[in-house]
């Protein structure tokens, strides 16, 4: 069974908060697009494209529950949600498609406007479940049945509107009866691996093993290691990309032995108006995070602390991109 973690219900959005998972399954409905900002900001919905997804019916929200439709409030509502995690670029991707469509359709009336907000966040959710749907098949021609696959935190259904970047391709190698083997790092502050992608692949009754973050070099030592697949949070216009914090480093033990490591995101991730990874702003996390588990201090009182949420992976490191329009080769190819 794969998961569903962003539905609209009426004028309501409800998520899956997965800042529970996996102990307990709770789903939470809003009507406020401060407590969605809030949601997103505390990783309730975390991943590049439910990000996006989330904020576009955020901001249906906020102009419903405004009330007012000019085009100054629709703009500083937009800047407000666009602020709730800067590096995911699908965030800003999202809202700014919509005010796109506004600014297109302004002429219309109080309601119509509203309407077109809905439609179109409507609209970006169903093209994403299509575009994992893509990303996935394309993807799968990659795999064969016997394939030992290392995954870096979560990209499956809990992370999108659909079944996943990453996880979507494995997701469809198993629906085409492919035998496949996966390892999922921990993922390290949060633990999104351990808690969200562990859970979401048992659920689906597809074979997972997992593992700490500093695991993987000796297991692809080993030979235990056929591919690497993991999805992204922004790519540059040369092919740079950002995701989980540890991404990096699974990335150079891939290319040290030896072992394709591939990037599967949509092609709203590409973001053609930054040059190279040097350019993105990663995102600073508490220090709590890595400072404390699930609330027990784990570290001295007042250390310092290096909390970033992503690191940058450049593009020679990876074997190709699997994306909703196709496989586009990495390592600098054109």
């Amino acid at each position: 069974m794969i998961v569903k973690a962003i539905e609209r219900v009426g004028d309501k959005i409800r998520l899956l908060d997965q800042t529970r998972l996996p102990s307990e399954e709770i789903y939470r409905d809003y009507d406020d697009y401060k407590e969605v900002i809030e949601a997103i900001k505390r990783l309730e919905v975390r991943g590049a494209p439910a990000i996006g997804i989330s904020a576009a019916y955020a901001l249906a929200l906020a102009v419903g529950q405004t009330g007012d439709t000019s085009r100054a409030n629709i703009v500083k509502l937009a800047e407000e949600i666009k602020a709730a995690r800067p590096t995911a670029v699908n965030l800003s991707w999202a809202i700014d498609r919509i005010l796109e469509k506004v600014n297109k359709s302004f002429s219309g009336k109080p309601e119509d406007i509203l309407q077109l907000i809905w439609s179109e966040a409507a609209a970006i959710h169903e093209e994403d479940r299509l575009m994992c749907r893509r990303i996935g098949e394309f993807g799968a021609d990659l795999f064969k049945s016997g394939d030992s696959i290392l995954t870096h935190c979560n990209t499956g259904a809990l992370a999108t509107g659909g079944i996943g970047t990453a996880l979507g391709v494995i997701y469809t190698c198993h629906q085409q009866g492919k035998n496949i083997h996966v390892y999922a790092d921990e993922t390290r502050p949060l633990l999104q691996g351990a808690r969200l992608t562990a859970w979401e692949l048992k659920k689906a009754g597809i074979r997972v093993t997992l593992l700490t973050d500093n695991m993987a070099g000796m297991l692809m030592r080993q030979g235990k290691i056929s591919q690497v697949i993991v999805g992204a949070d922004r790519i540059t216009k040369n092919g740079d990309t950002a995701n989980k914090i540890g991404t990096y480093s699974v990335a150079v033990l891939a290319k040290v032995h030896g072992i394709p490591f591939y990037v599967a995101a949509p092609m709203s991730t590409f973001d053609r108006t930054t040059e190279t990874g040097d350019e993105i702003e990663i995102e600073q996390r508490s220090p709590a995070e890595v400072t404390r588990l699930f609330g027990t201090p784990i570290a001295p009182e007042g250390i310092e602390v290096f909390s970033p949420a992503f690191d940058v992976t450049p593009d020679e490191l990876i074997t190709a991109f699997i994306t909703d329009e196709g496989i586009k080769p990495g390592g600098r190819k054109e």
